[in-house]
């Protein structure tokens, strides 16, 4: 569409467009403190901004499964402090079965005293959090053990799973966190397998056979060192959380200063500039106006 006005004129009314969008500009960002409205206010930056949001929400997400993998991972390590403490207790009652003055009657107190250890160490092994079962592995929904007093086999098989969950690091890596029951107390070396060894030492306390008795009592030290490792690795499983939630704390304050330098308007340059477009636009305006105007009589006579 070709213009009828004058050259002169119609670079008038472009610059006063172009003081209009500055005043426009400068007044939406005093008014919402926002520095970016709309696209048009700076296309080349958007991107950059949805890709900082994306990375802000995510890294809130990860800090709250991390807080919920701490809850877990705190559980487990209390957990396995009271399993060290119940295995001491173990270790105790079969030094004083091991001793020739006991009589059979007094094994078979004590075979009972440890039958109830070997209860609390299945019940410590199906400690749950939220509902979950978190010694079970993946099937965090089911027991993995279940213990019935009385019978010739009182401890089941291990119902659980193998455990694949990891957590996930704000840096994008991912660890494991989580061992199993059947790893930490059903261990498929005979050596360092915690069940096995109480309930051999309680059936060798009922039969009062002393060789046995000293068979089970030589590897029980074997047994508790391999019990105090597993509480270890769940106490770096709490430096590891510890340290990715740190890190994605200090990821969360980067990039809401990002954002914030990004979409945050600087209300003393806004306010400058609405006050700078204002007086052009007025200087403009009288400049205009003081211009000789012609009219189709100057031109006749």
């Amino acid at each position: 569409m070709l213009s009828s006005l004058d050259p002169a004129a119609q670079q008038f009314l472009n610059t006063l467009n172009r003081i209009g969008d500055r005043m426009g500009r400068a007044q939406r960002q005093i008014s919402t403190g926002v520095k970016i409205a709309q696209v048009s206010d700076a296309p080349a930056a958007v991107p950059l901004i949805l890709a900082a949001r994306a990375n802000a929400t995510a890294t809130e997400q990860i800090l709250a499964n991390l807080g919920r993998v701490r809850s877990e991972i705190d559980a487990g390590e209390q957990a396995l402090q009271s399993a060290v403490q119940v295995f001491d207790q173990v270790q105790t009652l079969g030094a004083q079965g091991a001793t020739d003055t006991l009589t059979p009657e007094g094994r078979a107190v004590l075979a009972q005293q440890l039958d109830s250890l070997l209860q609390q160490l299945v019940g410590l092994a199906g400690t749950a959090v939220e509902g979950r079962y978190i010694f079970a592995g993946d099937s965090d929904q089911q027991i993995p053990y279940t213990y019935t007093p009385g019978q010739p086999v009182p401890l089941s098989a291990y119902l659980g799973s193998n455990s694949t969950r990891l957590a996930q690091h704000p840096n994008g890596t991912t660890f494991p966190v989580a061992l199993t029951a059947q790893q930490l107390f059903d261990s498929a070396d005979p050596s360092t397998n915690v069940f096995a060894a109480v309930q051999n030492l309680s059936t060798a306390f009922k039969n009062n056979d002393m060789t046995a008795i000293r068979t089970v009592m030589d590897g029980l030290s074997q047994v508790s060192g391999y019990l105090n490792g597993q509480l270890a690795q769940y106490g770096n499983a709490q430096n590891k959380i510890a340290a990715a939630t740190d890190f994605g704390k200090n990821l969360r304050v980067q990039l809401a200063t990002q954002l914030s330098s990004m979409e945050d308007a600087d209300l003393t340059e806004a306010i400058l500039e609405m006050t700078q477009a204002q007086t052009q636009q007025q200087a403009a305006l009288e400049s205009r106006a003081r211009l000789p105007r012609s009219t189709l009589f100057d031109y006749l006579g």
